[in-house]
């Protein structure tokens, strides 16, 4: 004696067309499926997220030097110095400036530090006539923050 079972097909065109939904089971292995791929996915989204951070605030700083350097240069501006300088200046001199950047005039205006925050990212330029304290660069982007180069000078905005 034969016994012919249903095809896999017409099982899922009756259990479709019926109202009977799907089983728990079902459902908790979606659940589960779902889970498992939200694990692999997000720390790839955030290592990408923490490098569009830093890349961005390096990037602002960049943007934010030739804006300095016409501060600098400009004779209604800082006229040979950099006194003065802060976040308002750079942005008068070149309008795209982040808001996220901020400048301090260094050596009785000799020299600058710009700084830009991103996220948990600070990076900052120190630029003109400044002198370094131990540890840093000049002319150089660096994960550091322009409060130490200044002293006890605030960046202004």
């Amino acid at each position: 004696m034969h016994i012919k079972l249903p095809s896999l097909t017409s099982r899922l065109r009756r259990r479709l067309a019926g109202d009977d939904g799907f089983t728990l089971i079902e459902l908790l292995i979606v659940v589960q499926i779902l889970g498992i791929l939200t694990v692999i996915a997000v720390p790839d989204y955030m290592s990408f997220r923490w490098k569009a951070d830093q890349v961005a605030a390096e990037s602002d700083v960049r943007s934010a030097q030739p804006a300095a350097e016409m501060w600098y240069s400009d004779a209604s501006g800082g006229n040979g110095t950099y006194t003065g300088l802060m976040h308002s200046k750079l942005v008068y001199e070149a309008p795209g400036i982040p808001s996220t950047v901020k400048a301090v005039a260094l050596n009785s205006g000799a020299g600058y530090c710009i700084e830009a925050l991103n996220g948990p990212y600070t990076y900052d330029y120190i630029g003109g006539t400044a002198t370094a304290r131990t540890g840093w660069q000049l002319y150089t982007v660096q994960a550091t923050s322009c409060l130490t180069a200044a002293g006890t000078a605030a960046l202004s905005t």
